[in-house]
């Protein structure tokens, strides 16, 4: 059978692995939609790798019916970009969570997103370590009362999707565990860019932070709290679809209300492949202030290392053979250490 005729279910992607997350988190809305998105997108389950390191996410890999290796804490890109450069025709995803990667794994994550290796990352964050009991994590809000800070969190948390921009991922996103029809789309756009694709998603930890996200999970409450991106749409946002952002005479952004004059036309615009700057800034919206901005924030094209690293063994190859080992390791080559 060819991938364009292949036919999976959700059910095809779903392992004999009994799920075991606590009853109400958000992980299991984001596996349904993972397994839902594998199984849409034509290829076979031989095909995927998940990758994760530890932490309640990391537990991923045991869920789905495909590869998976379960790593160690922070190291899921290392792993992850091994397998690409040795099979570049694998579906990669790296799935972590807020402390996996942003805390030991810090340092791998934002050279992977530099080096742009064609690699989907989920990366679920509850603004909380789930695993280890409720301590704070590079997430959680200042202030935050934890199990390890009692009396309020010093530590200023990362803003997620500006650390992306800034290691220079080329397909930057966020959703939320309970918009299943928006994380499907969004996984599959992810699915779809060639480059290092990185997904925020938010996901409520109803045992050691519940709540978190409130203001953007609420029915009565995320819709004038949440700005829906869409490719060259104008930032239009409230229940009634009311509202909107646009820049002010010193280019800072600010809410008005369509009507008396204001229109569609005086808001900004959004584009996946704008400046720099303008993504940023839609990184740093949240409320109340401001609303959270869901969807693809940024999208450009850039080189991958992948495909750079058989781009040059193919040249090198051609110039000077396939080389030999043996002869390597037996060469007359030394180094003299005095």
């Amino acid at each position: 059978m060819s991938e364009s005729t292949l036919t999976l279910t959700k059910k095809d992607l779903a392992s004999d692995q009994e799920v075991r997350w606590c009853p109400g988190c958000g992980d299991y809305a984001i596996l349904s939609a993972a397994q839902q998105v594998f199984a849409e997108l034509g290829i076979p389950r031989e095909r995927f790798v998940v990758v994760s390191g530890i932490g309640c996410s990391s537990r991923f890999p045991y869920y789905m019916n495909t590869y998976g290796f379960h790593t160690v804490h922070g190291r899921a890109p290392s792993i992850a970009t091994g397998i690409k450069l040795t099979r570049p025709d694998l579906s990669v995803w790296i799935v972590t969570g807020d402390g996996d990667a942003l805390s030991i794994g810090g340092n791998h994550i934002i050279h992977l997103m530099r080096r742009n290796l064609d690699v989907n990352v989920m990366l679920f964050d509850n603004r909380i370590y789930g695993l280890t009991k409720g301590q704070y994590s590079p997430t959680s809000e200042l202030g935050k009362t934890t199990k390890s800070s009692p009396y309020g969190s010093v530590d200023r948390p990362f803003n997620v999707l500006r650390l992306a921009l800034g290691a220079g991922a080329t397909f930057v996103a966020r959703s939320v565990d309970v918009y299943t029809s928006h994380l499907k789309q969004t996984l599959a756009r992810a699915h779809g860019h060639r480059g290092t694709s990185f997904v925020q998603i938010y996901q409520n930890c109803n045992i050691f932070n519940d709540g978190a996200f409130e203001q953007v999970r609420d029915k009565g409450t995320r819709d004038d709290n949440v700005l829906h991106l869409e490719h060259g749409k104008p930032l239009v946002f409230g229940k009634n679809r009311d509202r909107g952002i646009r820049f002010t005479g010193c280019y800072q952004p600010e809410v008005v209300k369509l009507g008396n004059g204001v229109t569609e036309d005086d808001l900004l615009v959004h584009d996946e492949d704008g400046p720099l700057g303008y993504v940023i800034m839609l990184a740093t919206m949240q409320p109340p202030e401001m609303p959270a901005p869901i969807g693809v924030l940024r999208r450009v094209e850039r080189p991958t290392l992948d495909a750079g690293v058989h781009e040059q063994i193919a040249r090198v190859t051609e110039e000077r053979g396939k080389g030999d080992l043996r002869s390597l390791l037996e060469s007359a080559g030394s180094w003299k250490v005095t």
